[in-house]
């Protein structure tokens, strides 16, 4: 993809063979690494990372002083939160070389991740899902789960539209029903 079909700022650093989708915008002082690959309509903010093999979908939105790094996975229309945390290694050390341990991480489409929440490796966000501010994630999290606390628990559900959800599994902003079946949520059959 040529420069042309998306903007860096002059102060981001886009390495040799970074495949970046048309209409993403790179701010201030973000470095993508060469083998990063950055769907269409993409913003990411100031001071973001995006390292080797990492994979983000279309309409990502990736909020200032974030580092994504090599092991995740974000669908399309993410929203990581700013400087919220991505690890890649359950046990570092300085002196130990760990790069062969990372572990995988999936962000599923329409997830979105709080301002300052810590994602440990090797978990998957369902679709949908909503990780509260300063929440510390340690496990899966399912569709449409809304997320919070040190650990984070869930504490309720959310719609596609981001609304947490009442008793009637209803959401007061689209009108969409959920259902529940077997602990797991989703959309009506009828929508």
């Amino acid at each position: 993809m040529t420069k042309q079909e998306y903007y860096a700022h002059e102060t981001a650093a886009v390495d040799q063979g970074a495949k970046i989708g048309s209409g993403t915008k790179i701010w201030h002082f973000s470095h993508v690494m060469g083998g990063a690959e950055i769907g269409a309509n993409c913003v990411l903010g100031q001071n973001v990372f995006v390292g080797n093999n990492v994979k983000l979908g279309n309409n990502v939105k990736v909020q200032n002083n974030v580092s994504v790094y090599e092991g995740v996975l974000c669908e399309d229309d993410v929203f990581l939160g700013p400087s919220m945390v991505f690890t890649n290694v359950i046990n570092p050390r300085s002196a130990v070389d760990r790069k062969r341990e990372f572990k995988k991480t999936l962000v599923k489409r329409g997830a979105t991740i709080g301002a300052n929440a810590t994602i440990i490796c090797g978990v998957t966000l369902g679709e949908y899902c909503m990780i509260g501010a300063g929440a510390v994630v340690t496990k899966d999290v399912k569709a449409f789960a809304l997320m919070t606390g040190v650990p984070a628990r869930q504490t309720g559900w959310v719609s596609r539209a981001g609304m947490v959800l009442g008793d009637d599994l209803v959401c007061t902003e689209t009108g969409e029903k959920y259902e529940l079946e077997n602990d797991q949520l989703k959309l009506a059959a009828d929508e």
